[in-house]
């Protein structure tokens, strides 16, 4: 049994709230905050009503459903729903020097368990925290193969790790439920999100399921080999395992302070192009019709998201040239700009035809520690404009306002709850660690859901 993944389970096992920093608690509520509006917008999205209405025959109890009507279910099955409707838009936040999207991956396991086992509001905070700790030192030190995308891989086993400690299992079963849950580690496929193929959201939610799931695995008595982390990571879902460094800064260093947020409503690595595109705008403020066309030189990682056709919403998610045209129609590309209706824009699909994109080898070779884009935006009466940026804006360089993140929040929940709902449940987050129980949280959901 490796032993830095025992003394992993350790630090998630005996750390207490009040052993972390008070700006980390902060940064922590702030992801927390983000994480639940994307869930409450995602919900809206049709499959996702869909399968939320297939399941709900066979539903059980104990844990909220964030959707209208907030239906009750087993806690395994809200966790898989909440985590599926929050990967459905794209607006979920993620790991800033690793490949993943953790709060994603563990808040849905750590929300539903917390409710159905009525834990406090630190308890669920502290399990968020450490979750996301796991995660980023997991895929840290895991290196994915190519085409896998990170959707429920290491940072299931962070599930499973919070979720563990949520239901009071000591470090010895904390360390099982991980091993345990290596067996149920996906390997999704980045094509899917080219080809629009939604089941990489199905991915996403399966990491709450596994988390809600495991910990029911080891007080049943379920075994998983000593060495189940390290085989799986280096062997089977990944390429390679290094865990030397597992354990570097732990208590000191907290990965969720090291991510990223998103107001762009697309895939994070083609921000730094719609950055510099926001900037040539800006400089030319040009009707749509004026743009003659759009150059673009970024990393590889990005480069590849150029298909001018994508041929549905989630596709278009993936695809730099829709982004673009979006922005320079409808003036952003947030929430509402790269909605359904944007895929079958004349004006937009017309655009997307005029960006071209390519790989600038000098770039990729700096990423991910920076991702940067030169975009030139040119126009038919010849004028032009170039901007270049290293990073994002929400990158460590360059944060946004945390003003700017709650009025995410607003719009986000404000399709599924009442102003006066949006602005209880804001409030009830900033103060998440004063709950009783996660129960006040979605007893203010019910409260205030729009019918």
């Amino acid at each position: 049994m490796g032993q830095q993944i025992e003394k992993l389970a350790q630090f998630v096992a005996k750390t207490q709230l009040a052993d972390i920093p008070a700006s980390v608690q902060r940064h922590a509520k702030m992801v927390l905050l983000d994480t639940l509006g994307v869930i409450l917008a995602g919900a809206e999205r049709p499959e996702v009503r869909e399968l939320r209405e297939r399941l709900a025959p066979t539903a059980g109890t104990g844990a909220t459903v964030y959707a209208r009507g907030w239906p009750v279910n087993d806690p395994r099955t809200a966790a898989l729903l909440n985590g599926i409707a929050g990967r459905a838009i794209e607006l979920c936040e993620g790991q800033r020097l690793v490949s993943g999207q953790a709060a994603m991956q563990v808040l849905p396991g750590v929300l539903a368990l917390g409710e159905n086992a009525e834990r406090t509001g630190r308890e669920m905070l502290a399990a968020f925290i450490l979750g996301y700790d796991v995660a980023g030192r997991l895929c840290t030190a895991f290196k994915p193969r190519p085409l896998a995308h990170q959707n429920g891989q290491a940072s299931l086993l962070a599930a499973a790790a919070a979720c563990a400690r949520l239901r009071g299992l000591d470090a010895a079963g904390i360390s099982r439920a991980m091993r345990i849950s290596t067996t149920l580690v996906l390997t999704p496929s980045y094509n899917n999100a080219v080809a629009g193929a939604t089941t990489l959201n199905v991915a996403g939610g399966m990491s709450g399921f596994a988390g809600a799931l495991a910990p029911d695995l080891v007080l049943a008595g379920f075994e998983a080999q000593e060495d189940a982390i390290e085989e799986a990571l280096a062997n089977l879902v990944g390429d390679g395992f290094r865990p030397e460094g597992l354990l570097d800064e732990l208590g000191t260093t907290w990965h969720i302070t090291r991510n990223w947020f998103r107001l762009y409503a697309c895939c994070n690595p083609i921000h730094p192009a719609l950055d510099c595109l926001q900037e040539t705008l800006k400089k030319l403020r040009p009707r749509p019709e004026d743009v003659e066309r759009i150059d673009v030189a970024t990393y590889k990682f990005a480069a590849v998201m150029r298909n001018p056709d994508p041929p549905n919403y989630f596709a278009s998610k993936y695809s730099f040239p829709h982004a673009a045209a979006a922005m320079i129609v409808n003036g952003h590309a947030g929430y509402s700009s790269l909605n359904d209706e944007a895929v079958h824009n004349p004006a937009i699909a017309a655009l997307r035809h005029r960006v071209h994109m390519t790989e600038d080898p000098a770039m990729s070779a700096v990423a991910p520690r920076l991702r940067p884009a030169c975009l030139t935006l040119t126009l038919k009466d010849g004028r032009q404009a170039t901007h270049e940026c290293e990073s994002h804006r929400g990158d460590f360089n360059r944060p946004f306002e945390e003003s700017e993140l709650r009025e995410k929040f607003r719009e986000l929940a404000g399709f599924v709850l009442t102003p006066e709902g949006v602005k209880e449940v804001e409030q009830a987050v900033d103060r998440c660690e004063q709950w009783q129980s996660v129960c006040e949280l979605t007893d203010r959901l019910r409260r205030h859901g729009k019918s």
